[in-house]
């Protein structure tokens, strides 16, 4: 069957995008900032040399975190849903930092067209949507695809950092990276991470450990072949 013949696959997304209410000043922040740092998938490749990827940075407060500590920096931040990305936006803003580019779009899209092989420093997945009831497993970004993009991505030495308060996801992501052969645990075979000092620790998270909810931090170095 040649390729123009080929049934359309569609790909499964690994979120539900719901609009969402938009504050004022959320909204003011996408109208007047997003030209200055938004960037979409139709713009194509773009320097992606050494810089940090964050996908999904929900309202964007750990991300612009750790882009003011690192002014040095260059990041890129992915977040579907509006609210976040005009949260983000009004935190560079406030910070008046430029050291990032965002994008509103899907991750998996953004990794496959717009950033160069071998090129990012680290990419980031905190606390992912962990789709728990199992007949939605196959809804969770954390598959093959997503790590074949990631490690076509990753510079030699880059870093793929995941984290999750979700045991059984937590358990899912370590067992599907236990089984590529271009990527070293940091924390050595089957075993979780200690988070590092360079990940703030957010609100949400704070408040799930006072519940005596767990978090997993999972760090996997690209092998330099």
């Amino acid at each position: 069957m040649s390729k123009e013949n080929q049934p359309f696959m569609r790909q499964i997304k690994s979120f539900v995008k719901r609009e969402g209410r938009l504050t004022v000043g959320q909204e003011k922040a996408l109208d007047e900032l997003w030209p200055i740092y938004g960037l979409e998938i139709k713009q194509g490749l773009i320097d992606s040399d050494n810089k940090v990827l964050e996908i999904g940075f929900g309202n964007g407060k750990s991300l612009v975190s750790m882009a003011a500590a690192e002014p040095e920096q260059a990041f890129i931040g992915i977040e579907v849903h509006r609210p976040g990305v005009g949260a983000l936006l009004m935190g560079l803003q406030e910070q008046q930092l430029h050291n990032m580019c965002v994008y509103q779009e899907d991750g998996l899209e953004v990794l496959e067209h717009c950033l160069k092989d071998n090129s990012l420093a680290r990419v980031q997945l905190f606390f992912p949507d962990p789709w728990p009831k199992k007949k939605h497993h196959k809804r969770r970004i954390v598959q093959q695809r997503f790590i074949d993009l990631v490690v076509q991505k990753l510079q030699p030495g880059g870093i793929l950092y995941m984290a999750t308060d979700w045991q059984p996801y937590a358990e899912h992501m370590l067992a599907i990276m236990e089984q590529q052969t271009l990527f070293n645990n940091c924390a050595g075979a089957n075993n979780f991470s200690d988070k590092p000092a360079y990940r703030p620790t957010t609100k949400f998270e704070t408040r799930g450990q006072k519940l005596g909810h767990g978090v997993w931090d999972l760090l996997y170095e690209k092998v330099e072949t």
